[in-house]
């Protein structure tokens, strides 16, 4: 298959190699940080745009037994890859969803009291408990239980019968800053709210609450971005391996007089004569346009500056400085040397974005 995969990228005009050794090595890294509980595999968005088929496998051969997901449809896709784990949907119940939950051995994630009733009355129908998440809002304000749904169960925790409380859950704001005070309070608030409903593990740090210490550890901690390479402590050096790298492949260079212009609006004009080289990506394979006129490749190990518009197929790069460039060559545009946060500072963003942005387009190699 690899040497099928291969023959694919050599006819491709940009190939995405991803690392699932390295995806595990992070997962392992992770739990290290974390001996409080075991660490999930968050793999919504398709494992952050890398690929839940190929990356639930890794991470459930390797010993993980809890998974997430955002949606019902991507718990289904990757029901049978690991059939023997906890697979939790973070955005909670759509009404009518219940069955698929109960007939897939599916966990919501319940943050609202209405969901709550809705995952009761579908216990009474099974006639039995059933399993089930509770998210509780501690200064997120998105999902997650608010205070009054909280007085609403400590006055009445029969609203909870026909529920297994398999964990309580919240999530960190601000756990990428440890020293933000919201972090903190957070923790408190968690915790007063965890000692005032039954008993149950609890579940907090994401990527970046694993490293802020054994305070913010649980019974369970849900990293996402962490298994794939991104930083979760910003600023220090990355403890995690990296684990994508995306080429793209040089069609054209061209010699261009001073006062050239390059790309769609002739955003950037030739300061001198120039060598453009044009690589076969664009923003249809979310290399976003927000990467116009900024950043950079690398070729041989030395930066080829980004220039003009970003368009749909199409990134342009200023070669002149790199007279080996030539057409076929390959442009290195994340990689050891150039990770998805190097990318994403230069364009504006993060790298979560970075990395779920990427196309099925690329051909696609799955090393291990």
């Amino acid at each position: 298959m690899q040497h099928a995969a291969s023959q694919v990228a050599s006819h491709a005009g940009a190939v995405l190699e991803i690392d699932l050794g390295a995806v595990v090595a992070n997962w392992r890294t992770l739990g290290e940080h974390h001996p409080s509980g075991p660490v999930a595999g968050v793999v919504k968005a398709d494992a952050y745009g890398l690929g839940a088929a190929d990356v639930v496998p890794a991470l459930h051969a390797a010993g993980c037994r809890h998974f997430f997901v955002a949606h019902l449809q991507e718990a289904l896709a990757i029901r049978s890859l690991a059939p023997t784990s906890l697979l939790g949907v973070l955005n909670g119940l759509i009404p009518g969803s219940e069955p698929e939950y109960v007939a897939h051995d599916l966990m919501p994630v319940l943050g609202s009291l209405a969901e709550i009733d809705a995952w009761g009355d579908q216990a009474r129908r099974a006639g039995k408990k059933l399993p089930a998440i509770l998210h509780v809002d501690t200064g997120m304000s998105r999902l997650g239980l608010d205070a009054p749904g909280l007085a609403a169960l400590r006055d009445d925790p029969s609203l909870l019968d026909g529920i297994h409380l398999a964990y309580v859950m919240s999530h960190l704001v601000s756990s990428e800053v440890p020293h933000d005070p919201v972090n903190e309070v957070q923790r408190g608030r968690f915790a007063a709210i965890c000692a005032a409903l039954p008993p149950a593990p609890r579940s907090l740090a994401n990527s970046s609450g694993i490293f802020l210490g054994p305070g913010f550890g649980s019974d369970l901690a849900r990293p996402g971005a962490a298994l794939y390479g991104i930083n979760p402590t910003p600023g220090l050096e990355n403890p995690m391996r990296p684990v994508v790298r995306l080429r793209a492949r040089v069609l054209s260079v061209r010699e261009i007089p001073t006062g050239a212009t390059v790309g769609y609006n002739a955003t950037w004009t030739a300061p001198r004569p120039s060598r453009i080289a044009t690589a076969a990506i664009g923003y249809a394979d979310g290399w976003h346009r927000s990467h116009s006129g900024r950043g950079h490749a690398l070729f041989d190990g030395r930066p080829v500056p980004l220039v003009g518009r970003v368009s749909m197929d199409l990134t342009t790069f200023d070669a002149t400085g790199h007279p080996a460039l030539t057409p076929g060559a390959w442009l290195e545009l994340i990689g050891p040397a150039r990770s998805a946060d190097d990318v994403a500072a230069a364009a504006g963003t993060n790298g979560y974005e970075v990395l779920t942005s990427l196309s099925r387009r690329f051909a696609r190699l799955y090393t291990s």
